[in-house]
């Protein structure tokens, strides 16, 4: 039923111009007006809906995931741009990076939030895990 079906992801959030701010200056992506809401234009060509909601609770998971071809750069630039990543106990770095190539359990990635406090990631694109020893 849905095989030839462009699906596209939506999310929502409370402030859309810190949000068309955000996703539009501070990620570089392109933004446009979609109705009520706004429209993320990424590379995939698959489209991503924002929308207002005034009682929005902020996803508890990863609702965008941006692969890069350098984890410490993007961390880098983004830190210049006033991104805070998230830190958790026992899983990141002094950057926020999850270094999960070097133990096997995959790519490194660092989590971050927009400002509706939705959790967005970056994670190294392209290195696969080693390869297990016996």
């Amino acid at each position: 039923m849905f095989k030839d079906t462009k699906a596209f992801s939506g999310f929502s959030v409370k402030d859309l111009e810190a949000t068309r701010e955000f996703y539009g200056q501070t990620l570089g992506l392109e933004v446009e007006e979609q109705g009520p809401g706004l429209r993320l234009k990424i590379a995939s060509g698959n489209a991503i809906v924002i929308y207002p909601k005034e009682d929005h609770v902020p996803a508890t998971y990863t609702i965008l995931n941006f692969p890069v071809d350098d984890i410490d750069h993007a961390v880098r630039e983004l830190g210049e741009r006033g991104v805070k990543f998230e830190q958790y106990e026992n899983m990141t770095d002094d950057k926020g990076i999850a270094r999960g190539i070097a133990s096997g359990r995959g790519p490194d990635i660092a989590w971050f939030k927009d400002p509706a406090g939705n959790i967005l990631s970056v994670l190294q694109e392209g290195h696969p895990a080693p390869a297990q020893t016996e």
